[in-house]
């Protein structure tokens, strides 16, 4: 079955090279997996081309050998010549994720085909009327935020003055209410944000620095599947 038709958003891994204090990133994605985390993004806006394709190899096979390759997508951020060369090589890689300013969705769906997952990055201004009438034919699921500033995205959620634009939870409420595809919210998001998070009805949250900086992946992204789990 595809994985187009069956992902799980609700506790997503956004990781690349520069995130992990210098630990090798397959390694956190291995212990956020085990963990209990169902989506994983390659993002780097440093590593080259094949670094990033032998990072998405080392993630597809960290998930195959935990027999998750049909439950825990994989996507690679803004970079496409990175996902056909991967599956080229045969790597199980389910597609990519886009912000506004990156490749086209329509582009990315014409290259990687109907199976493939197309996730969005949300418009910062004007959210609510962008995810309620945006073309999302293309599109798969929206992602929001930031939810707090964060480091590790610091160009961001910025409007025309330059201050940082964060979502409040009453607007990700109404944002889950009118949007025709599943959101995962992140930016700045910790344990203490999730039970709120989840009453909004938005389908799941994204980290990256909660888990891939933290002294102990795995026990940070097991108390963050916990407390989504049980909220």
């Amino acid at each position: 079955m595809s994985m187009r038709k069956n992902f799980d958003l609700s506790a997503y891994l956004v990781i690349g090279p520069e995130n992990t204090n210098g630990r090798p990133a397959a390694r956190i994605i291995a212990e956020a997996v085990r963990a209990g985390f169902t989506f994983v993004q390659i993002r780097s806006k440093t590593a080259e081309a094949r670094e990033l394709i032998d990072l998405t190899r080392a993630a597809a096979e960290i998930i195959a050998a935990q027999e998750k390759s049909e439950r825990v997508a994989l996507v690679v951020n803004d970079r496409l010549d990175v996902v056909l060369a991967a599956r080229d090589a045969g790597v199980k890689v389910g597609g990519i994720h886009v912000g506004q300013s990156d490749i086209p969705p329509e582009i990315c769906r014409k290259y990687l085909g109907a199976d493939a997952i197309v996730g969005l990055s949300a418009r910062t201004s004007a959210l609510i009327d962008y995810v309620r009438t945006c073309d999302t034919s293309c599109v798969d699921y929206f992602g929001a935020g930031p939810l707090h500033p964060t480091a590790t995205k610091p160009d961001a959620g910025r409007d025309a003055a330059g201050h940082v634009v964060t979502r409040t939870i009453e607007e990700l409420a109404e944002l889950h209410r009118v949007s025709p595809l599943p959101v995962v919210v992140g930016g700045g998001v910790k344990a203490a944000d999730l039970p709120a998070l989840r009453a909004t009805g938005v389908e799941g949250f994204f980290v990256v620095s909660t888990i891939a900086g933290a002294a102990h992946p795995f026990a940070a992204a097991e108390e963050l599947v916990h407390i989504w789990r049980s909220a």
